[in-house]
């Protein structure tokens, strides 16, 4: 019997760039969110998680790209040979701020009253990016509050659309549970056919959508005011062991 053939080996070339005047060398397949990282370079971000695919929702990972006339996500811009790039800058703590007042402002973000309170990534970011008020008028929308399910909750009145949840469920889990409904300030996320959590027949409970979510918006019941930790840790786990079945 002849051997069989083996599969042609794809090459990945190193390219360097500079990241805040710092010369780098990296694959032309990482991101760069993933290349800041490596080099202890901080890019806030919201959506992004390791171990997940990328969204590029929240655009608060924006750079400035030398050579581009507009402002690029690092989760989802690829690294070039000669790129030159600037993570911190006045332009960019601007946008920032404002992308974070705004994600505020477009919900209920009481952070006094949640079970998140001091364990929430919207929480950081804000102290992070020095937002201390809101300079926009809130929308006061009120969203509905699920709480059918034996084990969990979700508030859509503190969700921020990363689709965290809907990616950890599709991609680890893979129930796909969750999906995104809506578009613009009516956009939510549900699960199934937009049936009530309780009565969803694809989610196994495994909890993995409450772990990864930034914010209060899902959480274990029975938590009470700053109670609410998560550990999204296992994710990069889990994806390389998928990775190698």
């Amino acid at each position: 019997m002849p051997p069989k053939p083996q599969s042609p080996t794809t090459s990945v070339r190193v390219v360097t760039l500079t990241i805040d005047d710092i010369d780098v060398g990296a694959r032309e397949d990482e991101t760069l969110l993933q290349v800041a990282a490596e080099n202890g370079v901080r890019i806030p971000s919201l959506c992004h998680l390791d171990g997940l695919g990328e969204w590029g929702g929240c655009r608060l990972c924006l750079v400035e790209v030398e050579g581009s006339s507009k402002l690029l996500s690092a989760c989802s811009t690829h690294v070039a040979e000669g790129m030159c790039v600037r993570t911190d800058s006045e332009k960019l703590r601007r946008y920032r701020k404002t992308i974070v007042e705004l994600l505020f402002a477009e919900r209920n973000h009481v952070c006094s009253v949640c079970v998140s309170n001091g364990h929430c990534e919207l929480q950081d970011l804000a102290t992070e990016c020095g937002v201390d008020h809101v300079r926009v008028p809130y929308r006061n929308d009120v969203f509905h509050v699920d709480s059918s399910h034996d084990l969990f909750r979700v508030d859509h009145n503190r969700c921020v659309l990363c689709t965290r949840c809907v990616r950890v469920c599709d991609e680890i889990e893979g129930a796909h549970t969750w999906d995104v409904m809506g578009r613009g300030a009516g956009c939510r996320v549900i699960t199934d056919l937009n049936q009530p959590w309780g009565e969803s027949d694809t989610c196994t409970s495994c909890g993995k959508c409450v772990q990864v979510c930034p914010t209060g918006a899902l959480v274990r019941k029975g938590t009470a005011v700053g109670e609410m930790e998560k550990t999204p840790d296992f994710l990069p786990y889990l994806t390389q062991m998928r990775g190698e079945v």
